[in-house]
């Protein structure tokens, strides 16, 4: 676990680019239409609203929770979560539809009509380049695979920004942003202003607390899990070698619930994932 020191140093260096910083940058409505404004210039947003800082989406007690960084709607109703995502987790592409597909489930009531769902967008930042084309910008709208030209229009978006990216391909503006979000300074109007915003959180004492004892957190999580992926590996290791000795399933089941305690569903499933 770091001391204070090392995480005052951690607190004091995170930029724009981090998660939890971000999405506090984003609760000023100003800077957040400004940036939604670059990245989606062809839209007229006359101004947003925040249904929720950073909701959190949860259909039922066994549903996966999400937590979205920056959730805010325009005065048409469209929906826009923004994301900062600085690792590259190969599983964006996946995560973008099961954001989408979380968010018109709360977009609309049981028993009203599909065509009350508004326009969302689901809005990826990243330093890195998810598709490896070298552009700035991907965005995605579902087309007829056959012709091209025809439009699917149930109003899902996603988009994906890369800011390790040298083409030419965006707005000025938008491009400023993604150099900010990759280190470069930029004498932008706006950059300038995110940068000054990020200096006076960095002074917010409710977000250090808060932010340090998520960090706290999120450490100790990581060690239960190292602890419970040694355990893990105790168990699946004996069963392989029951099973290397010869013993019958019965006495693999046995030997592991005697051993690491164990009820027998909970063996059971360890020798059913353990694919022996």
């Amino acid at each position: 676990m770091e001391n204070q020191t090392e995480l005052n140093t951690i607190w004091e260096s995170l930029g724009i680019s981090n998660d939890f910083m971000f999405s506090k940058i984003m609760q000023d409505a100003e800077l957040c239409k400004e940036l939604l404004q670059r990245i989606l210039p062809d839209l007229e947003i006359d101004h947003i609203e925040y249904p929720e800082a950073q909701k959190s989406i949860r259909l039922d007690v066994d549903a996966k929770s999400v937590r979205l960084d920056v959730y805010v709607r325009d005065g048409k109703g469209s929906i826009y979560d923004i994301e900062m995502q600085v690792v590259d987790t190969k599983e964006l592409p996946k995560r973008s539809r099961y954001y989408q597909s979380m968010i018109d489930l709360q977009l609309i009531d049981k028993g009203e009509y599909y065509k009350k769902l508004k326009p969302s967008y689901i809005i990826f930042i990243c330093p890195f380049d998810l598709f490896d084309k070298g552009r700035h910008i991907y965005t995605f709208e579902n087309i007829c695979k056959e012709d091209n030209s025809v439009f699917l229009k149930d109003g899902a978006i996603k988009i994906f920004l890369n800011a390790d990216s040298g083409q030419d391909d965006v707005s000025q503006e938008l491009k400023a942003f993604l150099d900010y979000v990759a280190g470069k300074e930029s004498a932008d109007d706006f950059v300038q202003r995110l940068e000054e915003a990020v200096e006076q959180a960095r002074k917010n004492r409710e977000w250090r607390h808060e932010y340090m004892t998520l960090l706290m957190r999120d450490q100790e999580n990581i060690e239960k899990g190292i602890e419970k992926g040694i355990e893990k590996g105790k168990i699946y290791g004996a069963i392989s070698m029951c099973h290397d000795l010869g013993l019958s399933g019965d006495e693999i089941l046995e030997k592991l619930q005697i051993k690491f305690h164990l009820s027998h569903e909970e063996a059971e499933q360890y020798v059913l994932d353990s694919g022996i």
